[in-house]
């Protein structure tokens, strides 16, 4: 039998649970940082399963004229434990510092990518259902508002379309294209010295 018969599947579990679980810590931090409406129905189902870790957390670092940088700490832990889980399952053995080296391309990476799928929700919503409310549309209009709004300023409707979610998208692609790659042989080299 092959020895990735069970490491694969397992790595897969390991990524789905501690990325989604990595991907609401975030969205709170974001959502506090955009002050997003903590009475949504989606906004309170992420607090209340980030609640359990971030409050002990939020007692040794504090946050900082609206940035929760506890939120923050936790997104990149988890995300550092799940490359740690990982490295051990394929075979790598335990390399804590390794782990939480890596997980800061990882964190940023994943930052943009909520940023991209918020957008994406956005404008596709927008195309089916135009002026329904919906809790993840209102969440995803507060999310990105403070990127389009700025570009919408300068951009005026061409046609009574809206380009500006796609110079934003091109824009964040960009710098993911930019940033992510520099950042991870930074962490590999920083691992190196």
């Amino acid at each position: 039998m092959d020895s990735n018969y069970l490491t694969n599947p397992l790595i897969f579990l390991v990524q789905v649970f501690f990325g989604l679980y990595s991907v609401a810590v975030l969205l709170r931090f974001l959502f506090q940082l955009v002050r997003a409406d903590f009475y949504n129905p989606v906004s309170q189902f992420i607090v209340t399963i980030t609640k359990p870790l971030l409050n002990p957390l939020r007692k040794i670092i504090p946050g900082y004229r609206g940035w929760d940088f506890a939120s923050l700490v936790l997104a990149w832990l988890v995300l550092a434990v799940e490359m740690g889980i990982i490295m051990a399952l394929k075979g790598a053995g335990a390399q804590p510092l390794a782990a939480l080296a890596l997980a800061v391309p990882e964190l940023v990476d994943l930052i943009i990518n909520i940023f991209l799928v918020a957008l994406f929700i956005q404008v596709i919503l927008s195309w089916i259902s135009p002026g329904n409310y919906n809790p993840a549309v209102g969440l995803a209009y507060s999310l990105t508002q403070p990127l389009l709004g700025p570009v919408q300023r300068r951009m005026p409707a061409l046609g009574g379309i809206d380009l500006s979610p796609m110079v934003v998208i091109v824009g964040l692609i960009l710098l993911k294209m930019l940033l992510i790659p520099p950042l991870s042989a930074l962490m590999q080299r920083l691992l190196l010295v």
